[in-house]
């Protein structure tokens, strides 16, 4: 009888090492991200880790995605759960406008950092206006993602026919690789400056960023009420020593509509009050801030996250309420 008892003391102690408290149940949330050449993929596995560290029962993955597009797609599906996506795709998701075919199921959770346009070619190209890629081998950014979208609506808006130039639409790293091999002369980027494949490319040649002119700028920024001027200052990546006119736009982290309330809230209390560790994974974190949150958000918020700002007595104005 002794033994029977001992055995079983033995098998409850495990049983709960392994599923926890009785009621317990473990939330799995995967975040979709971008590829591993960006800055949605350290991002995102910095949430992860920070969420299934800090949010009781949660275990968080990130995961490789083709990005923004893509991710809103994936969180109205239910597929994901929360999606790292570019203002611009979020008000496209949102609205049903765009590359979808109807409005998506998706609220803010969190405004992140801000891109930058970068379009990069290397110097021996001889290419310094965007409007010479025509007739050129470039690559806007892989299908389905942020880049993607925002080159080609920077494309259309200064009157440069999709069809008259040859795009790959390769992911930042394949991108990166096919300038240096010299399979194309030009590749576009919307990415938080410093990113890691245009910092390799240009510690092994001599790139050059191409900049808007002012009457370019203008257009763009006609075309699109999310985009805004900005400097991609000197000195971000080797061999670029002068400030670069472009385009930027606010990162939004996304999440499901129907998500509960209680969720969002926890979730988004702990990336608030954890800035510090995110800091530490990238810089662009930084800007990751309840501030930011009511200030840039381009959609409606959820209201976890509506719950927690107005607990820490920030108001949201009346836009961002679903």
């Amino acid at each position: 009888m002794k033994r029977t008892l001992t055995i079983l003391a033995i098998g409850m102690a495990l049983f709960f090492a392994l599923n926890g408290p009785v009621g317990a149940k473990t939330e799995f949330i995967s975040i979709g991200t971008g590829g591993t050449g960006g800055v949605y993929y350290p991002y995102g596995g910095g949430v992860a880790e920070l969420w299934s560290k800090s949010v009781p029962n949660v275990k968080a993955v990130a995961e490789v995605t083709g990005a923004s597009v893509e991710n809103i797609k994936l969180a109205h599906k239910g597929e994901t759960v929360v999606g790292l996506v570019m203002g611009d795709v979020a008000v496209a998701g949102f609205t049903g406008g765009e590359k979808f075919d109807s409005k998506q199921n998706i609220l803010s959770m969190a405004t992140m950092y801000p891109n930058l346009l970068q379009i990069v070619t290397l110097k021996k190209n001889g290419i310094t206006n965007v409007e010479e890629i025509k007739g050129r081998n470039i690559s806007t950014g892989s299908p389905g993602s942020g880049t993607n979208f925002m080159a080609e609506t920077t494309i259309k808006a200064l009157g440069i026919p999709l069809d008259s130039y040859n795009d790959s639409r390769l992911s930042f790293t394949e991108t990166a690789n096919a300038l240096r091999d010299g399979t194309i002369d030009v590749g576009f980027w919307s990415v938080g400056p410093p990113t890691s494949s245009i910092m390799d490319l240009a510690t092994t040649h001599d790139i050059h960023i191409i900049s808007l002119t002012p009457e370019q700028t203008a257009k763009v920024l006609a075309a699109n009420e999310t985009y805004s001027s900005v400097d991609l200052k000197g000195g971000t990546y080797n061999g670029v020593d002068d400030a670069v006119s472009t385009i930027g736009v606010w990162n939004v982290m996304v999440c499901q509509g129907p998500l509960p309330e209680d969720m969002v809230y926890q979730l988004s209390k702990v990336l608030f009050e954890n800035n510090d560790y995110l800091f530490k994974i990238h810089p662009a974190a930084a800007y990751t801030t309840t501030e930011n949150a009511v200030k840039y958000s381009p959609i409606p918020l959820h209201p976890g996250t509506i719950k927690y700002l107005k607990e820490k007595g920030i108001e949201v104005p009346a836009k961002l309420m679903p």
